[in-house]
């Protein structure tokens, strides 16, 4: 496997925060990537799907791009996260400018460590466990660690950013 030193886990040691590093093969062939992480390391590390969260880049009617972090299982309310973050409508960003302001691919997007760090919403469902997971910043890579330390590294606003029930 290659090395599991990404700008994410860089970040995570120089500010000396407890984390965990796992790593799993990804199948380019995978649908989802989400549903990847949660098949590869839910069982194995014994954590709910609910704990797994996918980061998702989005454009505010500002234009300024934005990160909302959701559960996997979780679908994104564009309303709820442009509310979050002050304005009144949002869309999913275009793949080429997500992974031009974040330095990071589509799939392995981290909410950490970020080339330019992009104002984050976090769902408020992460602060209900002990312990998250999220992209450590490459495709079959996750970063596990308390959601505290997730929230005040990102400078994330906590918000229900998810759309139903």
């Amino acid at each position: 496997m290659a090395s599991t030193s990404t700008p994410a886990t860089v970040l995570l040691k120089r500010e000396k925060v407890a984390h965990r590093v796992h790593e799993y093969a990804h199948d380019p062939r995978a649908a989802s990537f989400g549903a990847e992480a949660v098949e590869e390391l839910g069982e194995r590390l014994g954590v709910f799907p609910e704990q797994i969260f996918k980061t998702l880049v989005v454009s505010p009617a500002d234009g300024k791009l934005a990160v909302a972090v959701i559960p996997v299982p979780a679908t994104l309310s564009l309303k709820a996260v442009a509310g979050a973050l002050g304005g009144g409508k949002a869309v999913m960003a275009d793949h080429t400018a997500a992974e031009r302001a974040t330095g990071y691919v589509v799939g392995g997007i981290s909410p950490l460590g970020q080339r330019r760090r992009l104002r984050t919403v976090i769902d408020v469902s992460a602060e209900q466990w002990d312990r998250v997971l999220c992209s450590a910043g490459r495709r079959g890579l996750e970063i596990e660690l308390d959601p505290h330390d997730l929230i005040r590294l990102t400078g994330a606003v906590v918000a229900p950013i998810t759309a139903g029930p």
